[in-house]
């Protein structure tokens, strides 16, 4: 399938322009409670392929919080915007919008490879999609963008916060004993001890929460 979101006509295609998107957007940013707990919940991916011309991008939805896979859904489209570091959302939004909504089902919450508002202008990944899909979103990033924070201890579950700029804009989250943490960070329509909740709620015996890690396995077998 090659389906992209429909809005790309004003999609930025300079540095500048996404800046200046981005701090507009931050604006229409809600950090607020869920309305109930959530039921089905999703996992968001997307993979370029080596000549960086092509992109997929994956959905794998499962049912909360018994962690029974639903269904899955890929879309594949071209790149629309080249990598550039605080950037990534306007490469990944459109293809991962695209997956989305090939689901039958409606996630109540999605959890997203990349940075919530732990982010330069507090719009990464997880927060531009929460905005254009309108849906609670959580980032899951493997590694941190901005802010400061204490390893947590050992043991799974551990965590610490992560501050920028003296604010608390996520959590270093230890998913797996002795393992690399997490940088967990709100999106969209969610509290961060809702993120944390959740996102613990997702591991399995993994780093990352099952739904995240589906979702990246898809993306490649798309790519292949």
């Amino acid at each position: 399938m090659d389906k992209t979101h429909p809005d790309m006509r004003n999609w930025p295609t300079t540095y500048q322009e996404a800046v200046a998107f981005q701090e507009a957007l931050r604006r229409q940013v809600r950090l607020v409670p869920l309305a109930q707990p959530p039921r089905l919940v999703a996992g968001v991916d997307a993979i370029c392929d080596r000549g960086d011309q092509r992109i997929f991008g994956a959905a794998a939805l499962y049912r909360y919080p018994e962690m029974e896979l639903v269904e899955e859904a890929g879309a594949a489209g071209e790149c629309l915007f080249p990598y550039r570091t605080g950037l990534l959302s306007f490469r990944e939004v459109p293809i991962l919008t695209a997956a989305l909504a090939q689901l039958k089902g409606r996630p109540d919450v999605v959890l997203v490879d990349g940075q919530g508002i732990a982010h330069p202008r507090g719009l990464g990944l997880a927060t531009h999609l929460g905005l254009v899909a309108d849906l609670p979103t959580i980032g899951v990033a493997k590694s941190r963008l901005v802010g400061e924070g204490v390893e947590p201890d050992q043991a799974a579950g551990s965590c610490n916060a992560l501050i920028w700029k003296g604010k608390q804009v996520g959590l270093i989250l230890r998913t797996q004993k002795g393992i690399k943490p997490l940088y967990i960070s709100p999106g969209h329509r969610i509290t961060l001890p809702e993120c944390l909740e959740i996102t613990l709620g997702c591991v399995t015996r993994y780093r990352l929460p099952l739904p995240v890690r589906q979702a990246d396995r898809l993306s490649r077998s798309l790519r292949a």
